[in-house]
Protein backbone atom coordinates (compact mmCIF):
# COMPACT_ATOMS: atom_id res chain seq x y z
CA UNK A 1 0.00 0.00 0.00
CA UNK A 2 2.73 2.64 0.92
CA UNK A 3 6.52 2.76 -0.36
CA UNK A 4 7.80 3.50 2.70
CA UNK A 5 8.57 0.56 4.29
CA UNK A 6 6.64 -0.34 7.22
CA UNK A 7 7.67 0.57 10.86
CA UNK A 8 4.73 -1.57 12.30
CA UNK A 9 3.28 -4.56 10.36
CA UNK A 10 0.01 -7.07 11.37
CA UNK A 11 0.92 -10.50 9.15
CA UNK A 12 -2.77 -12.76 8.83
CA UNK A 13 -3.37 -11.38 12.12
CA UNK A 14 -6.90 -13.72 13.33
CA UNK A 15 -8.48 -13.21 16.63
CA UNK A 16 -11.40 -15.55 17.82
CA UNK A 17 -13.56 -14.85 20.75
CA UNK A 18 -15.25 -18.14 21.77
CA UNK A 19 -17.09 -19.00 18.35
CA UNK A 20 -17.05 -15.22 16.73
CA UNK A 21 -13.93 -14.70 14.87
CA UNK A 22 -13.17 -10.65 15.33
CA UNK A 23 -10.50 -10.84 13.20
CA UNK A 24 -9.98 -12.91 9.65
CA UNK A 25 -6.52 -13.17 8.12
CA UNK A 26 -5.97 -9.67 8.57
CA UNK A 27 -2.52 -7.69 7.21
CA UNK A 28 -1.50 -4.02 7.53
CA UNK A 29 1.26 -1.90 6.97
CA UNK A 30 2.10 1.18 8.43
CA UNK A 31 5.07 3.12 7.22
CA UNK A 32 7.11 6.16 9.46
CA UNK A 33 5.80 9.21 8.83
CA UNK A 34 2.68 8.83 7.48
CA UNK A 35 -1.47 8.49 8.61
CA UNK A 36 -2.92 4.88 8.15
CA UNK A 37 -6.75 5.81 8.17
CA UNK A 38 -9.01 2.20 9.29
CA UNK A 39 -12.14 2.32 8.00
CA UNK A 40 -15.14 0.12 8.94
CA UNK A 41 -18.57 -0.55 10.30
CA UNK A 42 -19.49 -0.56 14.02
CA UNK A 43 -18.03 -4.72 15.10
CA UNK A 44 -16.07 -4.83 11.74
CA UNK A 45 -12.64 -5.52 13.67
CA UNK A 46 -11.22 -2.16 13.75
CA UNK A 47 -10.56 -1.70 17.58
CA UNK A 48 -9.52 -5.58 18.04
CA UNK A 49 -6.92 -4.97 15.28
CA UNK A 50 -5.75 -2.24 17.07
CA UNK A 51 -5.60 -3.64 20.60
CA UNK A 52 -3.15 -6.19 19.16
CA UNK A 53 -1.61 -3.74 17.85
CA UNK A 54 -1.01 -2.49 21.14
CA UNK A 55 -0.58 -4.94 22.91
CA UNK A 56 -3.74 -5.34 24.67
CA UNK A 57 -4.99 -8.70 23.07
CA UNK A 58 -2.85 -10.69 21.70
CA UNK A 59 -3.60 -12.52 18.04
CA UNK A 60 -5.22 -16.08 17.99
CA UNK A 61 -2.97 -16.68 15.07
CA UNK A 62 -0.56 -14.16 12.56
CA UNK A 63 1.97 -12.04 14.45
CA UNK A 64 3.16 -8.50 14.83
CA UNK A 65 6.29 -7.36 13.13
CA UNK A 66 8.22 -4.15 14.43
CA UNK A 67 10.85 -3.02 11.86
CA UNK A 68 10.62 -6.39 10.55
CA UNK A 69 10.88 -8.11 13.46
CA UNK A 70 8.15 -10.39 14.86
CA UNK A 71 7.43 -9.03 18.18
CA UNK A 72 4.62 -10.44 20.82
CA UNK A 73 3.69 -7.95 23.70
CA UNK A 74 2.58 -9.04 26.70
CA UNK A 75 0.95 -6.40 27.98
CA UNK A 76 0.17 -2.70 26.39
CA UNK A 77 3.33 -1.30 28.84
CA UNK A 78 5.30 -3.80 26.47
CA UNK A 79 4.09 -2.12 23.48
CA UNK A 80 5.04 1.61 24.98
CA UNK A 81 7.95 0.63 25.90
CA UNK A 82 8.61 -0.08 22.06
CA UNK A 83 6.84 2.80 21.53
CA UNK A 84 3.46 2.20 20.27
CA UNK A 85 0.95 4.16 22.09
CA UNK A 86 -2.46 3.82 21.53
CA UNK A 87 -5.95 6.84 22.55
CA UNK A 88 -8.45 4.02 23.08
CA UNK A 89 -12.45 5.11 21.70
CA UNK A 90 -13.73 5.09 24.74
CA UNK A 91 -12.14 7.42 27.80
CA UNK A 92 -10.04 5.41 29.69
CA UNK A 93 -9.61 8.67 32.45
CA UNK A 94 -10.47 9.05 36.20
CA UNK A 95 -12.44 11.49 36.77
CA UNK A 96 -11.57 11.90 41.26
CA UNK A 97 -7.48 12.57 39.91
CA UNK A 98 -6.16 15.72 38.32
CA UNK A 99 -5.23 16.15 34.73
CA UNK A 100 -1.89 15.63 35.64
CA UNK A 101 -2.48 12.67 37.99
CA UNK A 102 -4.22 11.13 35.25
CA UNK A 103 -1.28 12.09 32.36
CA UNK A 104 1.53 10.13 34.59
CA UNK A 105 -0.88 7.21 35.96
CA UNK A 106 1.38 4.04 35.75
CA UNK A 107 4.88 6.45 34.39
CA UNK A 108 4.98 8.59 37.63
CA UNK A 109 8.40 10.81 37.69
CA UNK A 110 10.30 10.57 40.58
CA UNK A 111 13.24 11.98 42.44
CA UNK A 112 15.48 11.41 45.23
CA UNK A 113 16.48 8.13 43.87
CA UNK A 114 12.64 6.94 43.20
CA UNK A 115 11.45 7.93 46.99
CA UNK A 116 9.72 11.30 46.30
CA UNK A 117 7.05 11.97 43.19
CA UNK A 118 8.45 14.81 41.02
CA UNK A 119 4.84 17.19 41.31
CA UNK A 120 6.78 20.18 39.81
CA UNK A 121 8.46 18.21 36.99
CA UNK A 122 5.25 16.70 36.45
CA UNK A 123 3.32 19.79 36.19
CA UNK A 124 5.60 21.49 34.07
CA UNK A 125 5.41 18.01 31.16
CA UNK A 126 1.56 18.41 31.43
CA UNK A 127 1.40 22.41 31.10
CA UNK A 128 3.67 21.76 27.59
CA UNK A 129 1.74 19.03 26.51
CA UNK A 130 -1.97 21.17 27.00
CA UNK A 131 -0.41 23.81 25.89
CA UNK A 132 0.54 22.17 22.39
CA UNK A 133 -3.25 21.36 22.19
CA UNK A 134 -3.71 25.04 22.34
CA UNK A 135 -5.14 23.91 26.18
CA UNK A 136 -6.10 26.82 28.77
CA UNK A 137 -6.59 24.02 31.72
CA UNK A 138 -5.34 24.00 34.73
CA UNK A 139 -2.89 20.71 35.49
CA UNK A 140 -4.22 21.00 39.02
CA UNK A 141 -7.93 20.61 38.11
CA UNK A 142 -10.52 16.89 38.45
CA UNK A 143 -10.97 15.52 35.03
CA UNK A 144 -14.47 14.99 36.59
CA UNK A 145 -14.58 18.58 36.14
CA UNK A 146 -14.14 18.88 32.66
CA UNK A 147 -16.50 18.48 29.57
CA UNK A 148 -16.22 15.37 27.31
CA UNK A 149 -14.01 17.39 24.74
CA UNK A 150 -11.64 18.68 27.02
CA UNK A 151 -11.26 14.97 29.08
CA UNK A 152 -10.99 13.80 25.04
CA UNK A 153 -7.78 16.33 24.83
CA UNK A 154 -6.85 14.88 28.61
CA UNK A 155 -6.25 11.49 26.49
CA UNK A 156 -4.58 12.95 23.61
CA UNK A 157 -1.86 14.72 25.90
CA UNK A 158 -1.45 11.10 27.97
CA UNK A 159 0.09 9.63 24.32
CA UNK A 160 1.41 12.75 23.51
CA UNK A 161 3.93 12.20 26.54
CA UNK A 162 4.94 9.03 25.70
CA UNK A 163 6.92 10.08 22.55
CA UNK A 164 5.68 6.85 20.60
CA UNK A 165 6.99 5.71 17.53
CA UNK A 166 3.72 4.30 16.31
CA UNK A 167 0.47 6.58 17.67
CA UNK A 168 -3.10 4.92 17.63
CA UNK A 169 -5.82 6.90 17.40
CA UNK A 170 -9.44 4.95 18.00
CA UNK A 171 -12.26 7.52 17.88
CA UNK A 172 -9.77 10.44 18.60
CA UNK A 173 -12.07 13.87 18.03
CA UNK A 174 -15.33 12.11 18.73
CA UNK A 175 -16.06 14.54 21.19
CA UNK A 176 -13.88 17.60 20.26
CA UNK A 177 -15.19 20.86 18.66
CA UNK A 178 -14.17 22.49 15.07
CA UNK A 179 -11.23 24.38 16.14
CA UNK A 180 -9.98 21.18 18.57
CA UNK A 181 -10.10 18.78 15.60
CA UNK A 182 -7.74 21.29 13.82
CA UNK A 183 -5.52 21.47 16.74
CA UNK A 184 -5.28 17.64 16.60
CA UNK A 185 -4.50 17.49 13.06
CA UNK A 186 -1.78 20.44 13.53
CA UNK A 187 -0.42 18.30 15.97
CA UNK A 188 -0.57 15.19 13.54
CA UNK A 189 1.33 16.48 10.78
CA UNK A 190 3.93 17.72 13.09
CA UNK A 191 3.98 14.22 14.47
CA UNK A 192 4.71 13.06 10.74
CA UNK A 193 6.61 15.41 9.96
CA UNK A 194 9.43 13.62 12.64
CA UNK A 195 8.75 10.29 11.36
CA UNK A 196 6.08 8.94 13.79
CA UNK A 197 3.93 6.80 12.18
CA UNK A 198 -0.29 7.21 12.78
CA UNK A 199 -3.08 5.16 12.92
CA UNK A 200 -6.08 7.18 12.52
CA UNK A 201 -9.74 5.48 13.04
CA UNK A 202 -12.61 7.91 12.23
CA UNK A 203 -16.80 7.51 11.88
CA UNK A 204 -16.14 11.05 10.62
CA UNK A 205 -15.05 9.84 7.24
CA UNK A 206 -14.45 12.92 5.23
CA UNK A 207 -12.38 14.32 8.13
CA UNK A 208 -10.11 11.04 8.38
CA UNK A 209 -9.69 10.98 4.73
CA UNK A 210 -8.62 15.02 4.41
CA UNK A 211 -5.86 14.12 7.43
CA UNK A 212 -5.08 10.42 5.56
CA UNK A 213 -1.91 9.08 3.14
CA UNK A 214 -3.07 5.80 3.01
CA UNK A 215 -6.14 4.05 3.90
CA UNK A 216 -7.68 0.64 4.90
CA UNK A 217 -11.09 -0.98 5.08
CA UNK A 218 -11.71 -3.84 7.41
CA UNK A 219 -15.44 -5.51 6.89
CA UNK A 220 -16.75 -8.49 9.18
CA UNK A 221 -13.31 -8.88 10.46
CA UNK A 222 -11.31 -8.86 6.97
CA UNK A 223 -9.37 -6.69 4.96
CA UNK A 224 -11.12 -6.18 1.99
CA UNK A 225 -9.48 -3.01 0.27
CA UNK A 226 -6.31 -0.65 0.86
CA UNK A 227 -5.02 2.38 -1.10
CA UNK A 228 -3.76 5.57 -1.11
CA UNK A 229 -6.02 7.85 -0.01
CA UNK A 230 -5.29 10.42 -3.18
CA UNK A 231 -6.70 7.58 -5.15
CA UNK A 232 -10.09 7.61 -3.28
CA UNK A 233 -12.89 9.63 -2.86
CA UNK A 234 -15.74 9.45 0.58
CA UNK A 235 -18.28 7.64 -1.82
CA UNK A 236 -15.55 5.00 -2.38
CA UNK A 237 -15.29 4.10 1.11
CA UNK A 238 -18.87 4.18 1.79
CA UNK A 239 -19.43 1.58 -0.94
CA UNK A 240 -16.45 -0.34 0.22
CA UNK A 241 -17.54 -0.52 4.16
CA UNK A 242 -21.14 -0.98 3.57
CA UNK A 243 -22.01 -2.11 0.35
CA UNK A 244 -24.40 0.76 -0.77
CA UNK A 245 -24.02 4.38 -1.40
CA UNK A 246 -24.52 7.33 0.83
CA UNK A 247 -27.58 8.64 0.20
CA UNK A 248 -29.42 5.78 0.41
CA UNK A 249 -27.85 5.97 4.27
CA UNK A 250 -30.44 8.74 4.90
CA UNK A 251 -34.35 7.46 6.07
CA UNK A 252 -36.62 9.03 3.65
CA UNK A 253 -39.93 9.85 4.99
CA UNK A 254 -43.08 12.03 4.59
CA UNK A 255 -44.14 13.07 8.01
CA UNK A 256 -47.96 13.02 9.42
CA UNK A 257 -47.58 15.63 12.18
CA UNK A 258 -50.50 15.58 15.18
CA UNK A 259 -51.33 18.27 17.99
CA UNK A 260 -48.10 19.77 19.63
CA UNK A 261 -46.53 17.88 21.98
CA UNK A 262 -43.54 19.31 23.28
CA UNK A 263 -44.14 23.17 23.96
CA UNK A 264 -40.97 25.38 25.06
CA UNK A 265 -41.79 29.01 25.79
CA UNK A 266 -38.91 31.57 26.76
CA UNK A 267 -36.79 28.84 28.53
CA UNK A 268 -33.07 30.23 30.13
CA UNK A 269 -31.33 27.43 31.77
CA UNK A 270 -27.91 28.92 33.60
CA UNK A 271 -24.62 27.13 32.52
CA UNK A 272 -23.94 24.36 35.57
CA UNK A 273 -20.49 24.89 35.21
CA UNK A 274 -20.26 28.40 35.34
CA UNK A 275 -23.75 29.36 37.01
CA UNK A 276 -23.59 33.17 36.25
CA UNK A 277 -23.91 32.76 32.87
CA UNK A 278 -26.30 31.43 30.82
CA UNK A 279 -25.72 28.20 28.91
CA UNK A 280 -29.53 28.91 27.22
CA UNK A 281 -31.12 31.67 26.09
CA UNK A 282 -34.72 32.52 26.12
CA UNK A 283 -35.40 30.02 23.75
CA UNK A 284 -39.10 29.12 22.65
CA UNK A 285 -40.31 26.08 19.57
CA UNK A 286 -42.90 23.79 19.83
CA UNK A 287 -42.54 20.04 18.72
CA UNK A 288 -45.20 18.91 17.01
CA UNK A 289 -46.19 14.80 17.69
CA UNK A 290 -44.92 12.52 14.73
CA UNK A 291 -42.11 14.96 14.06
CA UNK A 292 -38.40 14.80 13.97
CA UNK A 293 -36.54 18.64 14.74
CA UNK A 294 -32.86 18.83 14.86
CA UNK A 295 -30.98 20.94 16.61
CA UNK A 296 -27.48 22.04 15.27
CA UNK A 297 -24.98 23.75 16.87
CA UNK A 298 -21.35 23.84 17.38
CA UNK A 299 -19.80 22.28 21.20
CA UNK A 300 -20.63 25.09 23.52
CA UNK A 301 -23.47 26.50 21.88
CA UNK A 302 -26.39 25.17 24.84
CA UNK A 303 -27.68 22.38 23.21
CA UNK A 304 -26.74 19.74 25.73
CA UNK A 305 -28.12 22.01 28.47
CA UNK A 306 -31.30 22.52 26.15
CA UNK A 307 -32.50 18.62 26.26
CA UNK A 308 -30.92 18.18 29.80
CA UNK A 309 -33.23 20.94 31.04
CA UNK A 310 -36.40 19.43 29.01
CA UNK A 311 -35.41 15.90 30.44
CA UNK A 312 -35.13 17.58 34.18
CA UNK A 313 -31.40 17.21 34.88
CA UNK A 314 -30.74 20.81 35.18
CA UNK A 315 -33.43 23.42 36.20
CA UNK A 316 -35.07 26.22 34.23
CA UNK A 317 -33.80 29.85 35.13
CA UNK A 318 -36.96 30.83 33.74
CA UNK A 319 -39.55 29.89 30.98
CA UNK A 320 -42.16 27.60 30.82
CA UNK A 321 -42.50 23.86 29.34
CA UNK A 322 -45.58 21.82 28.67
CA UNK A 323 -46.09 18.52 27.45
CA UNK A 324 -49.39 18.07 26.02
CA UNK A 325 -50.76 21.54 27.11
CA UNK A 326 -49.70 20.37 30.93
CA UNK A 327 -46.84 21.75 32.32
CA UNK A 328 -43.83 20.05 32.79
CA UNK A 329 -42.04 19.75 35.87
CA UNK A 330 -39.92 17.23 38.50
CA UNK A 331 -37.11 15.15 38.10
CA UNK A 332 -35.70 13.07 35.75
CA UNK A 333 -37.71 9.87 37.43
CA UNK A 334 -40.64 12.12 37.24
CA UNK A 335 -40.44 13.31 33.43
CA UNK A 336 -39.78 9.72 32.42
CA UNK A 337 -43.22 9.00 34.22
CA UNK A 338 -44.68 11.67 32.33
CA UNK A 339 -43.34 10.51 29.36
CA UNK A 340 -40.34 12.49 28.44
CA UNK A 341 -37.13 10.55 28.50
CA UNK A 342 -33.19 11.41 27.65
CA UNK A 343 -30.68 9.26 25.62
CA UNK A 344 -27.60 11.25 26.99
CA UNK A 345 -24.46 12.46 24.62
CA UNK A 346 -21.76 10.40 27.20
CA UNK A 347 -23.49 6.81 26.71
CA UNK A 348 -20.30 5.32 28.73
CA UNK A 349 -20.90 7.53 31.79
CA UNK A 350 -24.63 8.47 31.78
CA UNK A 351 -26.18 5.69 29.38
CA UNK A 352 -24.76 2.55 30.30
CA UNK A 353 -23.64 0.48 33.73
CA UNK A 354 -20.96 -1.28 32.26
CA UNK A 355 -21.10 -4.03 35.37
CA UNK A 356 -24.56 -5.07 33.88
CA UNK A 357 -25.95 -7.52 31.24
CA UNK A 358 -27.79 -6.31 27.63
CA UNK A 359 -31.00 -6.84 29.34
CA UNK A 360 -30.33 -5.46 32.62
CA UNK A 361 -29.11 -2.21 31.13
CA UNK A 362 -32.03 -2.25 28.61
CA UNK A 363 -34.77 -2.65 31.35
CA UNK A 364 -32.90 -0.08 34.06
CA UNK A 365 -34.72 3.04 33.21
CA UNK A 366 -38.57 0.91 33.70
CA UNK A 367 -38.12 -1.34 36.22
CA UNK A 368 -41.30 -0.04 37.82
CA UNK A 369 -43.57 -1.30 35.00
CA UNK A 370 -42.86 -5.04 35.91
CA UNK A 371 -43.11 -5.07 39.49
CA UNK A 372 -46.24 -7.15 40.79
CA UNK A 373 -47.12 -6.84 44.15
CA UNK A 374 -43.26 -5.30 45.45
CA UNK A 375 -41.55 -8.40 43.39
CA UNK A 376 -40.00 -8.04 39.86
CA UNK A 377 -41.93 -10.13 37.31
CA UNK A 378 -39.09 -11.34 35.85
CA UNK A 379 -41.03 -13.42 32.99
CA UNK A 380 -42.67 -10.45 31.88
CA UNK A 381 -39.60 -7.99 32.06
CA UNK A 382 -37.42 -10.61 29.91
CA UNK A 383 -40.48 -10.68 27.32
CA UNK A 384 -39.80 -6.74 27.07
CA UNK A 385 -36.23 -6.89 26.37
CA UNK A 386 -35.83 -9.90 24.06
CA UNK A 387 -38.76 -7.38 22.05
CA UNK A 388 -36.33 -4.48 22.12
CA UNK A 389 -33.70 -6.04 21.39
CA UNK A 390 -35.49 -6.82 18.27
CA UNK A 391 -37.34 -3.84 17.55
CA UNK A 392 -33.79 -1.96 17.29
CA UNK A 393 -32.38 -4.45 16.12
CA UNK A 394 -29.08 -4.96 18.31
CA UNK A 395 -26.69 -7.52 17.35
CA UNK A 396 -26.08 -9.35 20.84
CA UNK A 397 -25.66 -12.92 21.95
CA UNK A 398 -28.62 -12.72 24.43
CA UNK A 399 -29.55 -10.50 26.74
CA UNK A 400 -27.23 -12.12 29.51
CA UNK A 401 -24.30 -10.83 27.10
CA UNK A 402 -22.21 -8.33 28.89
CA UNK A 403 -22.75 -4.82 27.34
CA UNK A 404 -18.73 -4.23 27.16
CA UNK A 405 -18.80 -7.31 24.44
CA UNK A 406 -20.79 -5.05 22.46
CA UNK A 407 -19.59 -2.94 19.64
CA UNK A 408 -20.25 0.60 19.95
CA UNK A 409 -23.61 1.15 17.58
CA UNK A 410 -24.90 -1.64 19.59
CA UNK A 411 -24.09 -0.39 22.89
CA UNK A 412 -25.90 3.02 21.46
CA UNK A 413 -28.98 1.16 20.36
CA UNK A 414 -29.00 -0.35 23.98
CA UNK A 415 -29.16 3.17 25.30
CA UNK A 416 -32.47 4.19 23.02
CA UNK A 417 -33.88 0.77 23.39
CA UNK A 418 -33.67 1.62 27.10
CA UNK A 419 -35.57 4.90 26.41
CA UNK A 420 -38.21 3.48 24.31
CA UNK A 421 -39.10 0.67 27.15
CA UNK A 422 -40.02 3.45 29.13
CA UNK A 423 -43.14 4.41 26.93
CA UNK A 424 -41.88 7.68 25.95
CA UNK A 425 -44.37 10.56 23.89
CA UNK A 426 -41.16 12.40 23.57
CA UNK A 427 -37.99 11.50 22.82
CA UNK A 428 -34.99 13.82 23.49
CA UNK A 429 -31.57 12.34 21.53
CA UNK A 430 -27.89 14.43 22.49
CA UNK A 431 -25.92 13.27 19.72
CA UNK A 432 -27.17 10.14 18.90
CA UNK A 433 -24.81 8.76 16.21
CA UNK A 434 -21.65 10.41 18.52
CA UNK A 435 -18.65 7.28 17.84
CA UNK A 436 -20.63 5.17 15.94
CA UNK A 437 -20.00 3.99 12.52
CA UNK A 438 -21.87 4.83 9.26
CA UNK A 439 -23.87 2.00 9.19
CA UNK A 440 -24.70 1.75 12.56
CA UNK A 441 -25.63 5.61 12.04
CA UNK A 442 -28.03 4.79 9.30
CA UNK A 443 -29.73 2.39 11.61
CA UNK A 444 -29.96 5.26 14.31
CA UNK A 445 -32.03 7.43 12.19
CA UNK A 446 -34.19 4.91 11.04
CA UNK A 447 -35.08 4.25 14.35
CA UNK A 448 -35.84 7.76 14.99
CA UNK A 449 -37.93 8.05 12.01
CA UNK A 450 -39.82 4.80 12.90
CA UNK A 451 -40.67 6.03 16.31
CA UNK A 452 -41.82 9.46 14.59
CA UNK A 453 -44.29 7.75 12.44
CA UNK A 454 -45.35 6.04 15.63
CA UNK A 455 -46.50 9.39 16.62
CA UNK A 456 -43.84 10.24 19.01
CA UNK A 457 -42.56 13.45 18.87
CA UNK A 458 -38.48 13.59 18.50
CA UNK A 459 -35.99 16.23 19.48
CA UNK A 460 -32.11 15.53 18.59
CA UNK A 461 -29.17 17.44 18.62
CA UNK A 462 -26.13 16.82 16.11
CA UNK A 463 -22.95 18.76 15.57
CA UNK A 464 -22.67 17.34 11.80
CA UNK A 465 -23.96 18.94 8.57
CA UNK A 466 -24.73 16.19 6.56
CA UNK A 467 -26.94 15.05 9.33
CA UNK A 468 -28.97 18.12 10.02
CA UNK A 469 -29.69 19.14 6.60
CA UNK A 470 -30.96 15.31 5.86
CA UNK A 471 -32.11 13.67 9.24
CA UNK A 472 -34.75 16.49 10.54
CA UNK A 473 -38.06 17.75 9.61
CA UNK A 474 -37.30 21.00 10.80
CA UNK A 475 -33.95 22.08 11.82
CA UNK A 476 -33.58 24.42 14.99
CA UNK A 477 -29.62 26.14 14.73
CA UNK A 478 -28.36 27.35 18.32
CA UNK A 479 -25.01 29.23 18.42
CA UNK A 480 -24.36 30.81 22.30
CA UNK A 481 -27.29 29.51 23.66
CA UNK A 482 -29.90 31.69 21.38
CA UNK A 483 -32.09 29.97 18.52
CA UNK A 484 -30.55 31.48 15.53
CA UNK A 485 -32.88 29.69 12.93
CA UNK A 486 -35.93 27.88 12.51
CA UNK A 487 -36.04 26.12 8.92
CA UNK A 488 -36.78 23.08 7.03
CA UNK A 489 -33.53 21.10 5.90
CA UNK A 490 -34.58 22.07 2.26
CA UNK A 491 -34.05 25.69 2.93
CA UNK A 492 -30.66 25.22 3.73
CA UNK A 493 -27.23 24.96 2.15
CA UNK A 494 -23.82 23.95 3.97
CA UNK A 495 -22.12 27.20 3.74
CA UNK A 496 -25.30 28.63 5.15
CA UNK A 497 -25.67 26.10 8.02
CA UNK A 498 -22.08 26.67 9.05
CA UNK A 499 -22.82 30.57 9.02
CA UNK A 500 -25.07 30.47 10.81
CA UNK A 501 -23.84 28.49 14.02
CA UNK A 502 -21.54 30.83 13.76
CA UNK A 503 -23.36 33.03 15.25
CA UNK A 504 -24.15 35.10 12.04
CA UNK A 505 -27.69 36.86 11.70
CA UNK A 506 -30.24 34.57 10.24
CA UNK A 507 -32.34 35.34 6.96
CA UNK A 508 -35.91 36.89 7.69
CA UNK A 509 -37.51 33.91 8.01
CA UNK A 510 -40.74 32.95 9.94
CA UNK A 511 -40.48 30.65 12.40
CA UNK A 512 -42.22 27.22 11.83
CA UNK A 513 -44.83 25.92 14.66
Amino acid sequence: MTAAPPVLRAADVTKVYGGTHALRGVSLDIAAGRTTAVFGENGAGKSTLMKILSGVEPPSTGHIELDGRTVAFGAARQAADHGISIIHQELSLCPNLSIQDNLFLGREHTRGGGALLDRAGQKDLARRALDRLDGTIDPEVPVGDLRLGQQQLVEIARALLQDARVLIMDEPTSALSAPEVEVLFRVIRELKATGVAIVYISHHLEEALAIADDVAVLRDGSMVAAARAADVDLAWIVRTMVGRDQDDLFPDRAPTLGEPALEIEGLSVADPATPGRLAVHDISTTVRAGETVGIYGLMGSGRTELLECLAGRLPAASGTVRLHGEPLTGDVRRRIRTGVVLVPEDRQRDGLVQSMTVGQNLSLASVPRFVRRLLVHRGTERDAVDAMITDVTVKTPGADAPIGSLSGGNQQKVVIGKALLTGPRVLLLDEPSRGVDVGAKADVFALMAQQAERGLAVLFTTSEPEEALHIPDRLLIVARGRLIADLRPGELTRDRLMSLADGAAPSEEAPHD
